[in-house]
């Protein structure tokens, strides 16, 4: 993936805060900033409570901002009118995170999948309506004969294809898949990610994959964005994040993912945090992330982290990275020391 690839959507800055009360506010995202290109998989990871589903809901245009830029295609998504929304729309679809939930459970499946062509009008009779939804029930797995069953008559990962074929029924660019594996048996998840994988080839799509499973993620992701409490902190290609992790939180992730060798997994290190993720509401001052850092210095504290690129494409926000910081930190303990 380079920067000579057509930039599909582009988030500037974005932010988005909840007023909860009380004189208070809520960062559920801030500042997130991040180019998506088309046909490539971007990957959004980060604990539960880090803002990723906030993110993508905001992208989206589910949320409104409270600050920031989406730029889809030259257009800005939260200042688009009535028609241009409407368009906007076909273009971007999302695959929500429970299928049980995300499903009229009133409605069959034909209804489902068929509701938003009906609303965008994109079919002049009922019978190419129908077809149209049987054609997208045997691209995600399914057979016509589903059509006439309820949400409640299928097993997750059916449930969950079934919220795939809603979501291309506008033939849309750009899906935001929010943990769409997450609540599925684990013999399931590798199915859905393989789905995911077909129907990008098959139809150009380009993804922004949002999941706390890091070890999942590689596996369909060009590209991983590292969120934690509002705020990315690294960003760069699945194999540099694997292999060369510079953020003590994605090193801390990826020490948790188990590997299937005994021996190696008996014998590796993990990286421990202590502490809880702070709350959004009252986050840490500085860099969010030294309250569970064990590199945390004195300047964590008093200075936020530059957003810097380390190498090509590979971009990271901590101290221990930025040359100038990292000098004067030597400087200041030999002065001590002396």
């Amino acid at each position: 993936m380079t920067n000579s690839q057509s930039v599909l959507l582009s988030v500037k800055d974005l932010k988005r805060h909840f007023d909860v009360g009380k004189g208070k506010t809520l960062k559920a995202v801030d500042g997130l900033s991040f180019d998506i290109y088309k046909g490539e998989t971007f990957g959004l990871v980060g604990e539960s409570g880090c803002g990723k589903s906030t993110a993508g809901r905001t992208i989206l245009g589910l949320y409104n901002k409270t600050d920031g830029e989406v730029v889809y295609e030259g257009q800005n998504v939260h200042d688009m009118n009535d028609k241009e929304r409407q368009h906007f729309l076909k273009k971007m679809q999302m695959v929500f995170q429970d299928p049980y939930a995300s499903l009229n459970p009133r409605s069959t499946v034909y209804e489902i999948i068929a509701e938003p062509m009906e609303i965008h009008k994109m079919y002049k009779s009922k019978k190419e309506l129908r077809e149209r939804v049987n054609e997208l029930l045997e691209d995600v797995g399914l057979n016509r004969d589903h059509a006439n069953r309820y949400p409640h008559e299928f097993s997750g990962g059916q449930r969950q294809r079934i919220g795939i074929a809603r979501a291309l029924a506008l033939d849309p660019e750009f899906i935001i898949a929010d943990e769409p594996i997450s609540a599925l048996d684990v013999s399931v998840q590798a199915q859905v990610v393989m789905l995911f994988q077909r129907l990008q080839r098959e139809k150009g799509l380009t993804y922004l994959f949002i999941a706390h499973d890091l070890s999942m993620v590689k596996y369909l992701s060009d590209r991983i964005g590292v969120m934690y409490l509002g705020h990315l902190v690294e960003l760069t290609t699945s194999d540099q994040l694997y292999g060369k992790p510079l953020h003590p939180y994605t090193e801390a992730l990826l020490s948790a993912i188990p590997i299937p060798d005994p021996d190696i997994e008996e014998s590796r290190e993990r990286i421990l945090l202590e502490g809880e993720l702070p709350s959004p509401i009252d986050p840490p001052s500085g860099c969010v992330f030294r309250t569970r850092c064990p590199y945390a210095m004195d300047v964590c504290a008093a200075q936020k982290p530059a957003w810097l690129e380390k190498d090509e494409g590979h971009f990271v926000a901590c101290h221990l990275h930025d040359d100038s910081i990292m000098k004067e930190v030597s400087s200041q303990a030999e002065q001590v020391h002396v």
